[in-house]
């Protein structure tokens, strides 16, 4: 299966927003970036928590869907997030799949500042379900 970022924008028009940016799509890992603007921004200047943890929604999210039966959507259904220390500057995500079965996919997210420096890690269980057809 693969999956554009285009297609993610178009089913999730909230990462979109955000301002999430796809580099690598494919089963094995799922990158993207978030550059830092003022308005993702909290006290201190870093990144919001918030802005932080969509990222990582939308890098795991797509990363089950790549390990899922094609067109399967996804759900997340559990996240575990640690934040290490403050982003500054842009946040670049990288999510590889931990555990696959039928329905779920458990992902761990690693978040990064510009330097390389490890920020934030995520842990995430996404449920995935391919939609019945209508009657």
């Amino acid at each position: 299966m693969t999956i554009t970022a285009e297609d993610v924008y178009r089913l999730a028009p909230f990462v979109h927003t955000l301002g999430v940016e796809f580099t690598e799509l494919t089963p094995s890992v799922v990158t993207a970036r978030l550059t830092h603007t003022v308005e993702l921004s909290t006290t201190g200047g870093g990144l919001h928590g918030g802005a932080l943890m969509g990222l990582a929604d939308a890098a795991a999210a797509v990363c089950a869907v790549l390990n899922s039966a094609p067109g399967a959507l996804p759900a997340t259904t559990d996240s575990t997030t640690h934040f290490l220390r403050p982003v500054r500057g842009a946040a670049h995500a990288v999510a590889a799949p931990v555990r696959v079965s039928r329905n779920a996919v458990v992902v761990g997210v690693q978040i990064a500042d510009e330097s390389g420096e490890l920020c934030v890690h995520v842990i995430q269980t996404v449920q995935t379900r391919v939609p019945h057809a209508a009657a």
